[in-house]
């Protein structure tokens, strides 16, 4: 092989050399445009929301990743109309519940003034039976009924306990209950504040004219830049076609 042919070679092979790229190169591009597309991504739909256009007020839903548009002032993202009806509703049904727990109190004491009263009366029969049982001994009848009446009793206690239970339970539920009502008023003063720096706002921005005799606003202004508005090159061919013609 000549010097000649042996150079041609080694030129061929440096060639091919440099038109393969590398392993790490073409990872090293691929990480980065995953990386990149993500951002792209996100970049093209924060201008789709700022570039949104006309929404429909009684379809609009609130999204905690939309940007834009704003939430339309109807009652239901008026934030101190929520609120008020929140305190509101809160208030009547603490109320309801207040009033149901009251009713579980008086009725559990009901119940043990009833067990009360079943008790002394049954305490008399045991008495009665204990001591026929041990008067006639032999009599099967007596001794059965003083336990059925032992066993009664130890029945009415246990229902009186659970009575006593719900009465306790019930008065614990209404102090639990008093909560309620602080969070109500931190809520109404959150509301106070509110209304005061709405209060404010309206002064700050208050002016003299009135809405109805302010002159309205120029829609387009010389220096706007919008694809609908006729430029001056445009009147003027405009007019030089009505004279053609």
């Amino acid at each position: 092989m000549t010097q000649e042919e042996l150079d041609a070679l080694i030129m061929s092979g440096d060639s091919g050399l440099e038109g393969e790229a590398s392993p790490n190169e073409t990872t090293d591009e691929a990480i980065s445009k995953d990386v990149s597309e993500p951002k792209e991504v996100a970049q093209e739909e924060d201008e789709d929301q700022l570039n949104a256009g006309f929404v429909d007020p009684n379809n609009y839903k609130v999204e905690a990743n939309k940007k834009w548009p704003p939430p339309p002032p109807t009652n239901d993202h008026k934030v101190v109309h929520q609120l008020d009806d929140v305190t509101k509703d809160s208030e009547v049904k603490a109320t309801q519940i207040f009033d149901q727990l009251d009713l579980i109190g008086v009725s559990a004491e009901k119940i043990t003034k009833s067990i009360k009263s079943i008790n002394q009366y049954l305490q008399k029969h045991c008495e009665t039976f204990e001591k026929l049982s041990q008067k006639f001994p032999h009599v099967q009848s007596f001794k059965t009924s003083l336990e059925e009446t032992q066993e009664i009793l130890k029945i009415i206690k246990s229902v009186n306990d659970d009575a006593n239970d719900c009465m306790d339970a019930s008065m614990q539920a209404m102090d639990i209950m008093q909560f309620q009502d602080i969070h109500r008023q931190k809520i109404e003063r959150v509301i106070n504040v509110m209304r005061a720096l709405a209060q404010y706002m309206n002064s700050l921005f208050e002016g003299k004219i009135d809405d109805s005799k302010r002159v309205s606003s120029a829609v387009y202004i010389a220096g706007d830049e919008k694809e609908d508005t006729a430029s001056e090159d445009d009147i003027e061919s405009l007019i030089a076609s009505f004279g053609k013609k």
